[in-house]
């Protein structure tokens, strides 16, 4: 929970700082302080409303898009035994117990989501079930609840809600100057063509940068995530379990709305490997042994 506290109060000091700079330059720029203060303002209302309401019903989107059926009175010795696992593994953590869920899928997941550490979905597919011994299945699970007591979901929203405020923000403050400077128009008239069409190519042109960084944040959650499974289950547990990973890795069949937060995720080179959420299973295994020898 400190961390997240943290990492809430280090993007809102971005955004006052943000604020304050434009505050400052706004009249060197012709912009009237008062007017880019409100767009500020209406741009963090926006970039953070559609954040918080995706991870507010996550859990619901998760469970409709790939149909996982939550084990509320396990059945069987397997829905047992997971249900059991999880919940040791989450009083370790010092969180609220997930629901857990079995979703339908051939590859090799599982993912975890949720509102907050104590109301989470953790949730593995059968593809796994069958392909994975249960020394590996235990940390896949470990996993996840790691990403769960770290707060990922929360510090993902957050970073996300500010991202989008930057795009929101930037992209309208700069669409006025390249108006005003290209078209000759005063601080006082309404926008012209002129601003619309650099609001529209800049906010393409941030919003891919945006998902640059926020790519590059959920593959760091990814490391925090195995030193939390190996923490949890053990770490040749987690070893393990990532090299069995390999056996499907780059046919992850999870939806865009909980692909960051799978335990596995796709394979691509070059420039595209920077729009990955996931990193290389071989960096993520070479970490986890060079902790163990440290």
């Amino acid at each position: 929970m400190s961390r997240v506290m943290l990492f809430l109060g280090t993007n809102l000091a971005v955004l006052v700082m943000l604020g304050l700079v434009t505050n400052l330059l706004g009249p060197l720029l012709g912009i009237n302080p008062r007017s880019t203060m409100g767009l500020l303002i209406l741009a963090t209302v926006v970039g953070f409303t559609g954040s918080f309401i995706s991870l507010a019903l996550s859990k619901w989107m998760a469970k409709k898009s790939t149909g996982a059926i939550v084990i509320s009175n396990p059945s069987t010795p397997e829905e047992r035994w997971l249900v059991e696992t999880v919940a040791r593994q989450a009083k370790a953590a010092g969180i609220g117990m997930p629901e857990v869920a079995i979703y339908e899928a051939p590859d090799l997941n599982a993912f975890a989501t949720g509102m907050s550490r104590n109301n989470a979905l953790v949730a593995v597919s059968t593809g796994l079930l069958r392909n994975m011994s249960r020394d590996e299945v235990e940390a896949v699970l470990a996993h996840e609840v790691g990403h769960v007591a770290n707060g990922d979901m929360v510090t993902m929203a957050l970073l996300q809600g500010v991202l989008n405020t930057f795009v929101f923000f930037l992209a309208r403050v700069l669409g006025q100057i390249i108006d005003q400077a290209l078209f000759k128009r005063g601080a006082g008239e309404g926008p012209g063509i002129g601003y619309y069409a650099t609001v529209f190519a800049l906010e393409i042109v941030f919003g891919i940068l945006a998902s640059l960084i926020a790519r590059w944040f959920s593959r760091q959650r990814e490391f925090r995530a195995d030193a939390a499974g190996a923490q949890f289950a053990g770490r040749q547990k987690m070893i393990a379990a990532l090299e069995r990973l390999k056996l499907n890795h780059g046919q992850t069949a999870l939806p865009n709305d909980v692909q960051a937060f799978g335990i596995s995720g796709g394979i691509a080179q070059g420039l595209q490997a920077l729009m990955m959420t996931h990193p290389p299973l071989e960096v993520r295994i070479a970490a986890l042994r060079n902790a163990g020898q440290g």
